[in-house]
């Protein structure tokens, strides 16, 4: 074929056997003793598509002799010439080719090792494998391969695009001092509903905190409720979460000795407020001596430890390395 100035790769492959045919494409060869028998050295298919790019199959019947393919069936992936792509294109494919074995009813499936891409362009058109099988065992019919002189190829491509997309996931901690407090007046005149706070920002995102003051659900009329509140929870794009480890805090007026709830939760579209249906006892609450309540006035507060902040990455992979 034009545009190839260099022999073909031989790298490392590996091969498998499988019951699925070829994706993209199937190369059926009849009389192929008639092609093997003459001068002809290589016969290719018509052009196929895939991913908005064509290609062709070419065979060497009896090997690629100018890159170590005697003695061998030499099946290379071609990038047809009627692509007509700009100057200085090149195209990064991950391919399988495949040869039908016709009397296991599967296919041997031959790939480059260790996840190679071959990298196509102006100078390099056509790849594939110089040695693909050996000749004395393809002509064998007891193999499988040459049946009543046909045999059949085929080939799966996978075009590696860069979508410069991507983003950056880490954990942050948040200001040790950042603490949001909320005092709530006129407590005992609260009723059954609940009561949000105002709303703060913290790590780009703004809370609020829910207190039930008579309980929420199985607590009813048991316990005090407390939860913390992602007020943005929408902003979070769909099947993103939002991970928060957080300190909830009822304080002791009197004594210091405040009442204090960890937890941590995967905040997203879905489920915007996590805290404690059981936070403490309604009789603790309205002890007196307890100094939660004074003067009728009862001080929470959140603390956010750490969130998991994402930013979006642009640019090429290089781009990225080292960025925060």
């Amino acid at each position: 074929m034009e545009g190839m100035t260099e022999a073909n790769d031989q790298a490392e492959n590996t091969r498998s056997l499988r019951d699925l045919p070829p994706a993209h494409y199937t190369f059926k060869i009849e009389n192929f003793s008639l092609f093997s028998n003459t001068k002809v050295d290589s016969v290719e298919s018509g052009d196929f598509e895939v991913d908005s790019y064509k290609w062709r199959l070419c065979l060497h019947p009896n090997g690629n002799k100018k890159s170590n393919g005697d003695g061998h069936i030499s099946l290379y992936l071609a990038f047809s010439k009627s692509n007509a792509p700009p100057l200085g294109w090149e195209v990064n494919v991950d391919f399988k080719l495949f040869v039908y074995n016709q009397i296991q009813d599967k296919y041997l499936t031959i790939q480059d090792a260790n996840g190679r891409v071959r990298r196509f362009h102006g100078m390099k058109t056509e790849m594939g494998f110089d040695q693909l099988l050996p000749l004395t065992l393809f002509n064998d019919e007891s193999k499988g391969y040459l049946i009543d002189d046909c045999c059949i190829f085929g080939a799966e491509i996978f075009v590696i695009k860069n979508t410069s997309k991507g983003e950056c996931l880490s954990l942050v901690k948040q200001p040790v001092h950042r603490t949001f407090t909320w005092s709530i007046q006129n407590f005992s005149a609260l009723g059954q509903e609940s009561c949000k706070s105002p709303v703060f920002a913290t790590g780009g995102h703004k809370w609020a905190l829910l207190v039930y003051p008579k309980g929420n659900s199985t607590f009813e009329g048991k316990s005090l409720s407390i939860f913390l509140t992602l007020e943005d929870s929408e902003t979070l794009p769909s099947g993103r979460t939002m991970y928060a480890e957080f300190t909830l805090r009822a304080r002791d007026q009197l004594f210091g000795k405040h009442l204090e709830k960890n937890a941590n939760c995967h905040f997203s579209n879905s489920i915007s407020d996590w805290g404690h249906l059981n936070f403490m006892s309604l009789d603790e609450l309205n002890t007196l001596a307890k100094g939660f309540l004074v003067n009728n006035t009862l001080v929470v507060e959140a603390q956010i430890h750490v969130l998991t902040v994402v930013k979006e990455l642009s640019g090429s992979c290089a781009d990225m390395h080292g960025k925060t």
